[in-house]
């Protein structure tokens, strides 16, 4: 006959075999916690109730300030699951709120932050709902989750109107096209980006604007605002753009005491479309020697020799390149370290081809509010990112 182990005598080991499977077990781990969380919020909110009442339940007190009038119950989401009979007590003099719990609330916190996070890191607000209903034991409604993102709201709104610092070294101007809903049909509107690297190398997207059309005026009044939040540009020894006229325009008004780089990779691609594809490849490498230089003399011949080379047989992409020859070797006056990061707007460009990625999935978006929300998340996030791996590295200040 076999023997029959006491109770008391059991060990860890002997308990673990009873478990049939992970699925079984991680099942009770999750009803249990559930439970628990259930206990522990109604315990709080009674508690609560009797020090507003100044009176506990079948208690006669002469300081009691009031009665209780029953409860009810609430479907609550939260990281542990869906509580769907969770009760809340009620005092019958109203002024009686539970401070684990707010009014109407149906959801905790830390679902709003999950969901946001999921919405923001790609997926849909319809395919949202199904992804974390296993985990949270309830769908998530497409109109549930627009209603989470909309409390971007404010923070968008302290993002664009907080002190900004003067303390950058280089300034980089650069716009994305995005689409947003119309009354009859999607329209495009332009996103322009200010990206900024201190002198400790940090890199910061500082802020944004959604506008109709790319001009002078939307650059302008964009560069004034950051002016007058407090980049007035003391520091800045460089800003890069892009080859929009309206842009350089703005800037000769806003910043005109900081040279300015063209980026040669814009410069190029624009050579590059004025140009027979049997010569491309070899006038493109030729052009690429300029700024591959190591002095800006140096650069200056190659240019002079580029030009000779190709005067007759490209014009027009000569023209091209030498209307901007000055900005393209702008970024000789600063630190040899920097050249590299600082003579393209690719810095930007990688932020830009995140915000592609992230938002080709939605087509286009509903309003210009919605527009804002996932580009200050994306750049939240990017900022966070620069802010934690960024090693300080010597200034740049010397030359």
């Amino acid at each position: 006959m076999a023997s029959v182990t006491a109770l008391t005598d059991l060990t860890v080991a002997d308990l673990w075999k009873e478990v049939k499977d992970e699925a079984t077990l991680w099942g009770d781990v999750s009803r249990e916690t559930l439970r628990t969380v259930k206990l522990l919020l109604e315990n709080r909110m009674h508690d609560e109730l009797i020090n507003h009442l100044n009176a506990a339940r079948y208690v006669r007190h002469p300081q009691r300030c009031g009665y209780r009038n029953g409860g009810y119950r609430r479907r609550l989401v939260t990281t542990w699951g869906t509580i769907p009979d969770l009760h809340i007590p009620r005092a019958r003099q109203s002024g009686f709120h539970p401070s684990v719990l707010r009014r109407y609330q149906r959801r905790t916190r830390d679902v709003d932050a999950l969901v946001r996070a999921v919405f923001l890191g790609g997926v849909s607000t319809r395919q949202a709902g199904p992804i974390l209903a296993q985990l949270l034991d309830d769908l998530v409604s497409p109109t549930t989750v627009s209603t989470i993102t909309q409390t971007l709201d404010h923070a968008v709104a302290l993002f664009h109107h907080r002190r900004l610092s003067d303390a950058y070294q280089y300034l980089f101007l650069d716009a994305v096209s995005l689409r947003v809903k119309g009354v009859t049909q999607p329209k495009r509107r332009l996103i322009l980006v200010a990206y900024g690297i201190r002198p400790t190398g940090q890199r910061e997207l500082i802020d944004f604007r959604v506008v109709r059309y790319e001009t002078q005026a939307t650059w302008e009044a964009f560069l004034t605002t950051l002016a007058c939040r407090g980049l007035v540009g003391n520091t800045l020894q460089l800003i890069t753009t892009d080859g929009h006229r309206g842009l350089h325009a703005a800037l000769d008004l806003v910043y005109s005491q900081v040279p300015r780089q063209a980026c040669w990779v814009h410069v190029l691609r624009n050579v590059a479309t004025r140009l027979r594809a049997t010569d491309r490849e070899a006038c493109l490498r030729m052009a690429r020697r300029i700024y591959l230089a190591p002095t800006a003399h140096v650069a200056e011949r190659r240019m002079r020799e580029w030009v000779a080379a190709w005067q007759r047989t490209a014009p027009t992409a000569v023209a091209c390149l030498t209307r901007e020859s000055d900005a393209l070797l702008a970024f000789y006056t600063v630190a040899e370290a920097d050249w590299r990061r600082v003579r393209s707007t690719n810095a930007i460009e990688r932020v830009f081809r995140e915000i592609r990625r992230r938002t080709r999935p939605m087509t286009c978006f509903t309003n210009v509010a919605s527009c804002e929300r996932i580009i200050y998340a994306i750049f939240q996030a990017a900022n966070q990112r620069q802010a934690k791996r960024s090693p300080l590295r010597e200034s740049t200040q010397k030359t």
